[in-house]
């Protein structure tokens, strides 16, 4: 008897369909399983015939040929067990149902015959709804996870005698639902805030800038001037996320396999802070079959760079085209995937090799000019705010007095926002300034003509790129948005100016 049971696999970020045909005949008793399975999913047989014995039925006897469709796509990893046991039960008349056409299923199988989660099961979820299936069948603790699909029943299965008798209508199961304003209604990580850092106004001030703006950034001070503490504290002033970045953001942390058992969305903006020893694959993404890397990972959140020169500079040249598109594009013999990738860059690195000013160091000056060339002009470019961290004094380390909250700064980031959100409602591709294209550049950041001589005498004088021009005009629009005005004028470009400090190649 043949069986067919509608499964579904991932690829990149996305799910396609997959369905698990399952043959029942005459022969000696062996299972053989095609259709481009790799250790795994070939691997499976043994766990499936052990928990459909250990959960109480007959194995089938005779020749049982499964084959997953499309046969010319490589199947890969255990998500295939439940739905083979399934469609071995109904190719052996152990089942009889008339449901398996309108359910997408999915779930390792233990030997005992238990469910256990897999990968993928949102983007898996998203296909189900996209071909109309009336529900998914997937493991308990990736249901919350399916859950957050809208117009998709979630039915959460514990062991393969459940699914069986779910699906024959002698039990029922309660669909899986999830309360969208209890999974955003989180506390900000009250352990790091700005009000515990002392000093350091300037540096919070540009962070507050590349918050507001979502633009790239980089501190340079020697060590323990805290530049590692105030990265960590971005992410305590980003604006949350929306329901859209959120689902963008699970998505990649499912396929990933780095949501918790029962988590249903990533809420908090992520914060990814790769070692430097990283490679090019950890970073971008790829391997034989690509999966995302920490820049993916980062993807609507912080990308935490510490040691900037200390990286691979084949690893940071890599960066380049990712910083500029948003996404990034892997190419290899089984094929080509795009990861999304917009993030916000923040990195640290010390002024000099031995971690002094220049001014106070023992390197020479072309030690120094190579411990900074470390780092490419292109990829420099490509960051819109350079700030000095410097050591904090006695006197403010040893004062009562606080400063202000990470609310209090984050409830001006959300007004700079939300001023670009209506802004850009018209450009779906413009999320925040630090996405403006040239159009948008034209439109929303004209210049007065003493604001336009002030420009043009700093790109001279710091003989500026092209591209340094397009951030310092992008900071400008920021800053004006922070004070809550329309025109650029010269005191938001002047400050913008002081911002592209390794332009100048000067510190202190």
């Amino acid at each position: 008897m043949l069986a067919k049971v509608c499964s579904a696999a991932v690829h990149g970020i996305e799910a396609y369909s997959v369905e698990v045909e399952v043959n029942s005949g005459w022969g000696d008793s062996i299972v053989v399983i095609v259709g481009l399975p790799d250790a795994a999913v070939r691997e499976s047989r043994d766990r499936v015939s052990t928990a459909l014995t250990n959960s109480g039925y007959k194995f089938p006897m005779g020749k049982t040929t499964i084959n997953l469709a499309p046969a010319d796509v490589k199947k890969e990893g255990p998500s295939f067990d439940l739905p083979i046991g399934i469609g071995m039960l109904a190719a052996s008349e152990q089942l009889e149902t008339d449901q398996l056409d309108n359910f997408v299923i999915v779930g390792e199988l233990a030997l005992t015959g238990a469910v256990r989660p897999v990968k993928g099961v949102l983007p898996i979820a998203l296909r189900a709804r996209a071909e109309g299936k009336i529900g998914v069948l997937v493991p308990a603790e990736n249901a919350a996870e399916a859950a957050v699909v809208d117009g998709l029943k979630v039915f959460p299965i514990q062991n393969l005698r459940e699914a069986a008798s779910f699906l024959e209508g002698q039990s029922q199961l309660t669909a899986t639902k999830v309360n969208f304003a209890e999974l955003f209604a989180h506390k900000h990580d009250d352990e790091n805030d700005f009000a515990d850092v002392k000093g350091q106004e300037s540096v919070k001030r540009a962070l507050e800038i590349a918050a507001a703006g979502g633009h790239n950034i980089l501190l340079v001070g020697p060590p323990g001037t805290g530049k590692s503490m105030l990265a960590k504290r971005l992410a305590t002033i980003l604006p949350p996320l929306t329901l859209e970045e959120a689902l963008e953001t699970t998505k990649i942390h499912s396929i990933v396999g780095l949501l918790a058992p029962g988590q249903a969305l990533v809420t908090q903006r992520p914060f990814r802070a790769p070692h430097h020893t990283a490679s090019d694959a950890g970073l971008l993404g790829g391997n034989a079959n690509p999966t995302p890397g920490e820049i993916s990972l980062a993807h609507h959140g912080v990308l935490f760079l510490d040691e900037l020169p200390e990286f691979k500079r084949s690893v940071l040249e890599t960066m380049r085209q990712p910083l500029e598109d948003g996404h990034v594009t892997i190419s290899r013999a089984a094929g080509t995937m795009t990861f999304p990738a917009q993030f916000m860059l923040v990195a640290a690195m010390n002024p000099t090799p031995d971690g002094k000013m220049p001014h106070e160091s023992k390197c020479s000056p072309r030690e120094i000019q190579n411990y900074i060339g470390r780092i490419s002009g292109p990829l420099l470019d490509r960051v819109d705010l350079h700030i000095e961290v410097a050591a904090v004094k006695f006197r403010e380390m040893t004062s009562e007095r606080t400063g202000e909250s990470s609310a209090q700064i984050r409830d001006r980031v959300m007004v700079a926002r939300a001023l670009q959100q209506k802004r850009y409602a018209d450009r779906p591709r413009v999320s925040c300034n630090a996405r403006m294209g040239t159009k948008e550049l034209k439109a929303y950041c004209a210049l007065d003509d003493g604001t336009l001589e002030l420009l043009k005498m700093a790109m001279t004088e710091m003989n500026l790129s092209a591209r340094a021009y397009d951030r310092i005009l992008k900071v400008a629009r920021t800053i004006a948005d922070l004070a809550g005005v329309e025109s650029i004028n010269s005191d938001h470009v002047s400050e913008a100016i002081q911002y592209r400090s390794l332009d100048r190649q000067v510190w202190g």
